[in-house]
């Protein structure tokens, strides 16, 4: 026999094999699809019926569009793993993994469950307690485990096969470095960015799993450096929650919270790519209804606006609103004067505050007892309150009167007239905050409807909304929301407001909470995670942190690892898997005015260098109208921070905007300007250097710090 030829890549003996399980496992998945649709189609061909029928017939057609949903991949891999057992006299009895109920000794782990003819699993459930070895097993703690492999696929093409062995005798070792599939991972990883965030559902690693996988009572708090995986490992967890607990989480509901609408958009495919398309991914200015929110306040804004002091200025504000009457009101009724007193007026506003649920809640005893009182003045005994309530409620003197002493309000309504006087600014908040501190809330009164709030008004316009209650009529458009389980990402950076806004919407204390402490950048950056925990549901915590860091390249974490000496010396950077990749690149340039050049050749540069994937200029907000004008001057299309940003293959994205993003190059201009503008210099700059999954440049005027050389 002829030796083979050197060069030429050794076929795993079982691709075949392999190829045909999964084109015939696609095949089941595609067959079910279609029986769905047919049970589908023949339920909304039902006309008619009882009452009783048509719900029925509801009822089957959500059941059958979940599942359409669930099986829904797309241009998806369906399977990326298999685990093996040893024969079952090979096993100890107290082998937990064992699968002799499922009858066979072999499992191929996959997106969704798939069932042959004769209902026995083809694919089982990445979720399923089954499929956890294929994350959790080491050579340590094989699991039950005699083989696992990985599969690296394109749709339904098997494109190569990554074999572990566990147990006495193995041929190959189990990966020595903590990984699992350590070749596909890489990989997967060097692959070029789409712009949106993909799932990891086939490269999960040990630590990510236990994670994901983590009992659903209490509030789990993951901290993560870059390119640890600490935001998609969230996704991954809310997904395995709803599949573990589908009741009650499907009927409670699960949120995801992220920083802002690019982060949302970056995320907005991973969920639906694991089955899970009814979780609501909001950023909090979602939560309260019918205002418009864009952009934020100055640091020293913001910091009063977060404070938890406006809970009392809030509270206070509504209180003001409940107003005596300055004197007595008089209305003609027939032939007779009736009269409420400004003693009477004063007994029913202190009346209404005891026996309100809330603000809106007490309108309609205060509009009863107006009446009473205009009836009780009555020289008739006959006159009748809801006879003269009848008559007299649409009178513009009674209007006035009424929404004197105790309007019924909206929270923008509040808020904005709150903060549009500094006469009511000081009444409802002299005794928390001092006079330069309530003049930073002060700006000047328009109508409401045209207010453009903050994202720092979001969390006082929704402590209004607990204090007002819902409007007479409104109760379902007024209420708050809660959720089974929620899912705060970058929660370093929420205010306690901010925070006590997300306490809200929890109905049973179950969260996930994730971030990273080095790249706090907000005006209530935390430096710890207790100081968040404080403002959250008092549950029991969990805190655990991810460690590997699988985006950046060695030499571009080796340079990460400096600034966050810098930034956090408390804190340790990730691991990184990928010990090479491409140096930094620095382009000093002569002056600021060279700026704009040196970026264009740059990204010219890096086109050549990455081929296929996206470029990202990361600046200050200062810089970026600047640069975005030399690029289309320049002629280069891009996208911009609020508009098309990793849409197109070129970004220009303010540094305050880029935390949680992937790039494939990154290119940082002037760093001295981050370091001189953003309120947190030297974390901005972490933030900003951590981005690229394979190449970083900065480019900068003078010399850099020490650290970044």
């Amino acid at each position: 026999m002829a030796p083979q030829d050197p060069r030429r890549p050794v076929i795993h003996p079982e691709f075949s094999a392999e190829q045909a399980y999964i084109e015939n496992a696609h095949r089941l998945l595609e067959q079910s699809r279609i029986k769905a649709q047919s049970v589908r189609g023949h339920v909304e061909s039902g006309r008619g019926g009882t009452h009783q029928a048509r719900f029925e017939r509801d009822v089957i057609s959500d059941s059958v569009q979940n599942r359409l949903d669930l099986i829904d991949i797309g241009d998806q891999s369906l399977i990326f793993g298999r685990i093996d057992q040893p024969a079952r006299d090979e096993r100890s009895d107290g082998d937990r993994y064992g699968n002799s109920h499922l009858g066979g000794d072999t499992f191929y782990i996959g997106r969704v469950a798939v069932w042959n003819e004769d209902h026995d699993p083809m694919v089982v459930d990445w979720r399923a307690p089954i499929a956890e070895p294929f994350y959790r097993a080491t050579g340590v703690a094989p699991m039950g485990l005699s083989m696992r492999r990985h599969f690296a696929t394109r749709g339904r093409e098997l494109l190569g096969i990554e074999d572990e062995y566990f147990g006495e005798g193995a041929p190959l070792p189990a990966s020595t470095r903590g990984l699992t599939g350590e070749q596909t991972l890489i990989t997967v990883l060097e692959t070029a960015r789409t712009g949106k965030l993909g799932d990891i559902v086939g490269t999960i690693q040990g630590e990510q799993d236990e994670i994901i996988r983590s009992p659903l009572s209490g509030i789990l708090v993951a901290q993560g450096g870059p390119g640890t995986g600490k935001t998609v490992v969230a996704l991954h967890r809310a997904a395995y929650l709803l599949y573990t607990h589908r009741f009650p989480l499907a009927g409670q509901g699960v949120l995801v919270l992220g920083p802002n609408r690019l982060f949302l958009t970056y995320i907005e495919q991973v969920l639906p790519a694991l089955g899970e398309s009814g979780v609501e991914t909001m950023v909090l200015g979602d939560l309260v209804p019918s205002v418009r929110v864009q952009g934020g306040d100055l640091q020293s804004v913001a910091r009063v606006k977060g404070d938890l002091r406006m809970t009392e200025l809030v509270r206070r504000a509504a209180r003001d609103r409940q107003r005596p009457l300055r004197e007595d009101l008089v209305i003609g009724v027939g032939v007779e004067r009736l009269r409420l007193s400004v003693e009477k007026s004063r007994d029913i506003i202190a009346s209404a505050r005891r026996r309100s649920q809330n603000h809106n809640h007490g309108r309609k005893f205060v509009v009863e007892e107006v009446f009473e009182a205009l009836a009780a003045s009555s020289r008739s005994e006959d006159t009748d309150p809801e006879e003269l309530e009848e008559s007299l409620l649409r009178n513009e003197q009674i209007r006035e009167t009424l929404e004197w002493m105790w309007p019924v309000l909206t929270p923008a309504q509040l808020v904005h007239d709150l903060f549009g006087s500094r006469a009511l600014l000081r009444s409802a908040g002299q005794k928390y905050f001092s006079d330069e501190e309530l003049d930073r809330l002060y700006r000047a009164r328009t109508f409401h409807e045209e207010v453009i709030w903050t994202q720092h008004d979001v969390p006082i316009l929704d402590e209004a909304r607990a204090h007002l209650g819902a409007r007479p009529g409104q109760k379902t458009a007024d209420e708050i929301r809660t959720y089974g389980h929620i899912v705060i990402d970058e929660a370093q950076d929420l205010s306690p407001m901010q925070l006590r806004m997300v306490s809200r919407r929890s109905l049973n204390g179950s969260m996930t909470v994730v971030g990273d402490i080095a790249q706090a950048t907000s005006a209530w950056a935390h430096d710890n995670w207790d100081s968040v925990l404080e403002h959250l549901p008092q549950k029991a915590a969990r805190q655990v942190e991810l460690t590997v860091g699988y985006r950046l390249p060695g030499p571009t974490m080796q340079l990460a690892a400096r600034v966050l000496a810098k930034a956090a010396p408390n804190l340790k950077a990730p691991i990184a898997v990928r010990e090479d990749g491409d140096k930094p690149r620095m382009v000093r340039v002569e002056d600021a005015a060279s700026s704009a050049r040196a970026m264009i050749d740059a990204i010219a540069f890096e086109r050549d260098a990455i081929g296929a994937g996206n470029i990202a200029v990361i600046a200050t907000d200062s810089m970026v109208a600047e640069l975005s004008a030399a690029l289309t001057e320049a002629g280069i299309r891009h996208g911009l921070s609020y508009q098309g940003a990793l849409e197109r293959e070129v970004s220009i994205i303010a540094v305050s905007m880029v935390k949680g993003l992937e790039i494939d190059s990154a290119i940082v201009v002037e760093p001295a300007r981050i370091l001189a503008e953003e309120p947190q210099p030297l974390r901005s700059l972490y933030v900003a250097v951590t981005r690229a999954t394979r190449r970083l440049s900065l480019i900068h005027t003078g010399d850099l710090p020490d650290f970044l050389r």
